[in-house]
């Protein structure tokens, strides 16, 4: 029997239209999507008639699939023939655990690709009117994960981006932003630092909070800010009063 293939993809932060046409094409040939629980169910849309669909999502504490399971799925449909996308939020590559499952292909002798995706952690600041560089306000950013397999992301060294980098864009820390800010502010970085926690970045649910690496813990907690969210810590937070240009839209398309 013919071996299929793999696509890994990238789905993008929410906003359907952030889809690439790369990622839309592989959609429309796949035989199998397996895809995750932060994908907008809209891009299922792509798939052609008599595609097979798996859910592979997983949440905090609850992992309806095991990452294990899911490299047994992606072997199991491409030996038996099949096109498989692999459908990923944001960039597959860019804590999407892509690297592992391409991993696991290339140990099984099976043909991939990989179709990179826009990253909640440049997109979500953007629609929240917030550029992650900028000639004079940030001339470095990173992209940090908020959460470890332990939990706390304790191994990161916070007193290097603390002084070395301007821009901080942080995924899946809210549950540990106590922590986060903590060592941030135990490495040097000024509490006056300004942070937005954006909430659904790109989605018509977006809503964003700021404050200072001094305040914003309390004001998360009041706000009752929860996942999916991007924190982004730096100087460059101060121009979303000025830049904030998706308010407008998200308004417009929620009377709609």
């Amino acid at each position: 029997m013919r071996q299929g293939k793999v696509y890994i993809v990238g789905a993008g932060p929410g906003d359907p239209d952030l889809l690439t046409i790369k990622a839309a094409k592989c959609l429309e040939k796949a035989d199998v999507i397996l895809y995750d629980r932060l994908v907008n169910p809209v891009l299922l849309q792509y798939a052609k008639e008599g595609a097979e669909l798996v859910y592979c999502g997983k949440k905090p504490g609850d992992h309806c699939v095991s990452q294990d399971d899911i490299h047994d799925l992606l072997v199991y449909y491409a030996r038996k023939g099949n096109t498989v996308v692999r459908l990923k939020g944001g960039d597959p590559f860019i804590f999407g655990r892509g690297g592992e499952e391409a991993e696991v292909l290339v140990q099984n002798g099976i043909s991939f690709e990989v179709v990179p995706g826009i990253t909640a952690g440049i997109a979500a600041p953007a629609y929240a009117g917030i550029p992650v560089t900028h000639r004079e306000l940030s001339r470095s950013f990173a992209v940090v994960t908020g959460h470890c397999l332990s939990g706390k992301p304790e191994s990161i060294r916070w007193e290097h981006l603390a002084k070395g980098v301007d821009t901080l864009a942080i995924y899946m820390g809210v549950k540990n932003l106590p922590y986060i800010c903590r060592q941030l502010l135990d490495a040097g970085k000024s509490a006056d630092t300004p942070v937005a926690l954006i909430e659904q970045g790109t989605t018509v649910y977006q809503r964003t909070v700021t404050g200072t690496l001094g305040t914003i813990v309390d004001t998360a907690a009041e706000q009752q800010v929860s996942n999916p969210a991007m924190i982004v810590i730096g100087e460059v937070v101060k121009q979303a009063s000025a830049l904030s240009w998706f308010l407008e839209k998200t308004e417009e398309k929620v009377c709609v």
